[in-house]
């Protein structure tokens, strides 16, 4: 199976994507970008990087693309619920992990939550901490706090 590599330049710096002939299999912040595959930038990827332009402009608010990761089958429920949090709204890792249908393993939600490898797209930065704390994130407290504000302000809109 062909995996296609780019890059794209965005508000909070590099996003690394990642895609098959027929998914988007990996979204990562970088801190800068690495080879591309030879320059070939398949449909999948095209589009990902039009509608996360769009996201960053307030132009779109949840993403239409076919998304694939490996993990267990409740990491998959997880990463599921995930994109049902709706733009600019959070939930807490305890109300994930009940939607996952597991409400006592919110320590395994947020676990899986960090194991998300399509950032942005599949929303982990919309899992917050009961109390209301913003919580930790893959790539630090600042950028979650950013993508937080961006959707609340353009949800605002």
């Amino acid at each position: 199976m062909t995996h296609y590599i780019t890059f794209t330049h965005t508000p909070i710096g590099w996003i690394e994507l990642q895609a098959t002939d027929t998914h988007l299999c990996c979204a990562l912040w970088v801190p800068e970008p690495g080879p591309v595959s030879n320059g070939i930038l398949n449909p999948i990827l095209q589009e990902t990087v039009w509608q996360l332009e769009e996201y960053f402009d307030g132009k779109r608010t949840d993403f239409e693309l076919p998304i694939q990761q490996e993990g267990t089958s409740f990491q998959q429920r997880v990463w599921e619920e995930l994109q049902q949090i709706p733009y600019g709204k959070q939930i807490s890792y305890q109300e994930l992990a009940r939607r996952a249908g597991n409400p006592k393993a919110y320590r395994a939600a947020g676990s899986a939550n960090g194991k998300n490898q399509i950032f942005i797209i599949v929303p982990c930065h919309r899992v917050v901490q009961s109390g209301g704390d913003i919580g930790g994130y893959a790539y630090g407290t600042e950028m979650k706090r950013f993508l937080l504000q961006l959707e609340e302000q353009n949800s605002k809109r």
